[in-house]
């Protein structure tokens, strides 16, 4: 005969439904909105639920009794981790991420265990006949809650400790993953441990991260870039921001955990640190900024909104001024160095606020930072360089795709800041101001705005870039920046007056480079020159032409797909505006034409083009051969 049920049996169906998150499908979301004592109070409850399970057991009393010492042991720590999570010692740093996902596993195993002994009530024969328990099933549930149990004491020793070292023992829930408790462990010290805990977890994490993409997520997933932020923003410690810089470095290669990072209002701390910190700080941070940008453009976006770019301009040109007599003869460039100065000073307050726009100071730092002026005038030069790699590192990355922000380093003087560091600078740091130069003519190129206000012909700035560029373009062995500042000059096509022999003449030298990227890099520039779209494209040409540009042009025809592709662009351009030249027809250049039929035909945008330069070669020089392209190129 079955027993009547308790008064606490018939509250059972309502806790037994909320304590089942599995069946709620409950997302991740929803369960980190609940208060961790929230979180714990449910299998708590469910504990005590069994144990009165446990006593109106009728059958399989041992192993319902040695259940329940377990379901007891889980029950304590659940009531110790509870009172951890709320004491007054935790306070806001207590990291409970590891503590949820044991908890509800902890749960899950609970639940099991209430079915099963809820089957072991007494009741009459025919029930106990269709309700099977076997021995088994108990040694399987015992099984699960030994693991519960350690699980619970491996949680409790991290928080116990107070994040006092980092535990490396592996919980039997991370048995298929140990890196997860891995990381719990050290964002754990992140959170509760002293300052060299905290350091030697965020070089443990720094390590992870650099191993491969699915650890860097686990970090973010886990809570780690918020700690990470915080040690970053503690300038007690040198080392302790070095570290978290590095950590954070290798968590932004990917535009998903850069926006994690934004979203923990991230980039006002960073560049606040940039600004206050010594050097060996600066050069990691500016990395940081570097990456997050270069992965992000809402970081482009949002380090521009908390004025970065002056502060990395600042701190490449340290010294750059100071100890260069020739910068010093020219007037208007020390006037302007003298212009940036007077806005630093103007500018050498900012509100701190911790989600607040700041506004920078651009001296040799603020309250805190203007006392490292001493320690960064006598760094070793080879830190000095390190820092000035990593910020136009920054600066080029800042800069890429975005109109914006190159208007704004242009505004702070840095081209010719650049232009400087270009001339006399060699390898990294050489390439990294050059690209950075490219990203602010392509974007000039893109804004006519942009273009007139920053690259007129009377700017200072603007003529010293150029004048690198050409130096780069005629004497450079490195292939890559002579592409670039070939690039850069092409971008500036619609800047140049007419018959810029300065310019035009070493493009064309480039034609017949025997580095074929660089001749097809070449023939792309000058196409920009004499596109239709310049409004000098006859005069520029002509300039081509003179100098002497067909007979490479049609060697760089015999190049690759590429040289061949914008070579014929170039080639129709020319004899678009310039058919009457007898250049072209010596060349033989409709005989070029032909030879390529099956290429052009490949490629359709082309098409319209020959037959432009077709009808112009075939106004101004009549032959067989020209009539017979004609006819078969107009030909629909």
């Amino acid at each position: 005969m079955a027993t009547k049920p308790t008064s606490s049996a018939t509250t059972l169906p309502a806790i037994h439904q909320k304590l089942q998150p599995q069946k709620k499908q409950t997302t991740i979301d929803e369960q980190e909105e609940k208060r961790i004592e929230e979180v714990l109070s449910f299998p708590i409850l469910l504990s005590d639920q069994i144990n009165e399970a446990v006593k109106e057991a009728g059958s399989f009393k041992f192993e319902c009794s040695e259940v329940g010492k377990q379901v007891d042991r889980l029950c304590q720590m659940l009531r110790s981790a509870a009172r951890l999570a709320t004491s007054s010692a935790a306070g806001a740093t207590f990291y409970d991420r590891p503590l949820r996902r044991i908890a509800a596993e902890v749960l899950k195993n609970l639940d099991k265990t209430l079915t099963l002994v809820k089957k072991c009530r007494r009741r009459s024969i025919l029930r106990r006949v269709v309700t099977i328990v076997s021995a088994a099933d108990f040694r399987k549930l015992l099984g699960s809650l030994d693991s519960s149990v350690a699980d619970m004491k491996w949680v409790l020793s991290i928080f116990e400790s107070g994040g006092g070292g980092i535990v490396l023992t592996l919980p039997p829930i991370a048995s298929n993953d140990p890196i997860i408790s891995w990381v719990w462990s050290f964002i754990a010290s992140l959170h509760m441990g002293q300052l060299q805990d905290k350091i030697e977890a965020a070089n443990e994490l720094a390590s992870l991260a650099r191993d491969n993409d699915r650890n860097k997520q686990i970090i973010v997933e886990e809570g780690g870039v918020l700690p990470l932020l915080k040690l970053l923003k503690d300038g007690s410690s040198i080392e302790g921001q070095i570290a978290a810089a590095c950590s954070l470095f290798n968590l932004a290669n990917d535009p998903e955990r850069v926006r994690a990072i934004i979203s923990e209002l991230g980039v006002p701390i960073i560049v606040q640190v940039l600004n206050d910190s010594p050097m060996k700080v600066q050069i990691k941070v500016a990395n940081l900024v570097a990456e997050m940008a270069e992965h992000c453009p809402l970081a482009q976006e949002d380090f521009a909104r908390e004025h970065v770019i002056r502060p990395l301009v600042t701190l490449l040109s340290f010294d750059l001024f100071m100890h260069d007599p020739k910068l010093k003869l020219a007037k208007q460039s020390i006037h302007s160095v003298v212009q940036i100065n007077k806005e630093m000073e103007r500018k050498s307050l900012y509100k701190p606020g911790f989600g607040s726009s700041l506004s920078m100071h651009y001296s040799e730092g603020s309250s805190r930072g203007g006392g490292h002026k001493k320690e960064r005038e006598n760094e070793k030069p080879e830190v000095k360089l390190s820092l000035k790699i990593s910020c136009a590192k920054a600066l080029w990355m800042l800069a890429k795709g975005s109109v914006a922000n190159s208007r704004r380093i242009t505004e702070t003087k840095g081209l010719l800041c650049l232009a400087k560091l270009v001339e006399i600078e060699k390898e990294e740091l050489q390439y990294n101001c050059l690209m950075t130069i490219m990203e602010i003519t392509a974007a000039a190129e893109s804004n006519a705005d942009l273009r007139r206000a920053t690259f007129k012909t009377n700017s200072p700035a603007a003529k010293a870039v150029v004048d690198q560029l050409l130096r780069l373009i005629k004497d450079s062995d490195d292939s890559s920046l002579r592409v670039a500042a070939i690039r850069a000059i092409g971008s500036l096509a619609r800047t140049f007056p007419a018959r810029e022999s300065r310019v035009i003449n070493p493009l064309v030298e480039q034609l017949g480079h025997r580095n074929q990227d660089v001749a097809a890099e070449a023939a792309i520039s000058l196409g920009k020159f004499a596109c239709p779209d310049n409004f000098l494209c006859v005069e520029h040409s002509k300039s081509i032409i003179e100098f002497g540009g067909v007979p490479p042009l049609m060697r760089l025809l015999r190049g690759n797909e590429r040289a061949l592709l914008h070579g014929l662009i170039l080639v129709c351009y020319l004899a678009i505006h310039a058919g009457k030249s007898d250049a072209l027809e010596r060349a033989g250049v409709l005989n070029a034409f032909e030879g390529e039929r099956m290429f052009i035909a490949q490629h359709p945008e082309l098409r319209e083009l020959i037959q432009q330069a077709i009808y112009h070669l075939s106004v101004f020089h009549q032959s067989h051969s020209g009539m017979l392209a004609q006819r078969q190129f107009l030909a629909p």
